[in-house]
């Protein structure tokens, strides 16, 4: 079994910038010896919804723009920059790269916290569709939405991590 501190660095990023869910698991007994995508994501997962909703939101908070400021300044966490390069955020036209930093401004402005999709699968012309019908959501509809996208970049992430569900 992996102690603590292994775990932590294993997989204290799969929820982005937010080690404490790793952590609670670990500390809740959540984690045994059998380490699967399915039972590692199911701790983790029953971790971040037991968190408060400030603490939840301090995880979307903690996701990068797509295709912003970070991406430019090569800042992104080595699994954000596979995942937008995978869906083509990395080769956006001057155009493409102008529409997605005004829609991350008017997306943050308005929820609080930035547009969060697992992009894997998608290419730029799916997010840029996403990304302009959920900027019409209300509030709590975005952020159940955005949460829900959070768990499924970390099952995603957890796929290249561990072996079979």
């Amino acid at each position: 079994m992996l102690s603590r501190d292994e775990f932590v660095s294993r997989y204290g990023g799969v929820f982005e910038h937010s080690p404490f869910v790793a952590e609670r698991a670990y500390d809740d007994g959540f984690i045994g010896d059998e380490l699967t995508v399915d039972r590692v994501h199911t701790a983790l997962v029953a971790i971040f919804r037991a968190a408060s909703p400030e603490e939840r939101l301090g995880v979307l908070r903690a996701h990068p723009d797509l295709a912003g400021r970070l991406a430019i300044a090569g800042e992104l966490t080595e699994d954000s920059k596979k995942e937008q390069a995978g869906a083509g955020l990395d080769r956006l036209s001057a155009e493409e790269h102008a529409r997605f930093t005004e829609l991350n401004a008017a997306y943050v402005e308005k929820f609080g916290f930035p547009f969060i999709i697992a992009v894997k699968g998608l290419n730029k012309d799916d997010i840029l569709a996403a990304f302009e019908k959920r900027i019409d959501n209300g509030r709590d509809e975005e952020f159940t939405t955005a949460t829900a996208e959070v768990e499924r970049i970390a099952l995603l992430r957890l796929e290249t991590m561990l072996p079979g569900r």
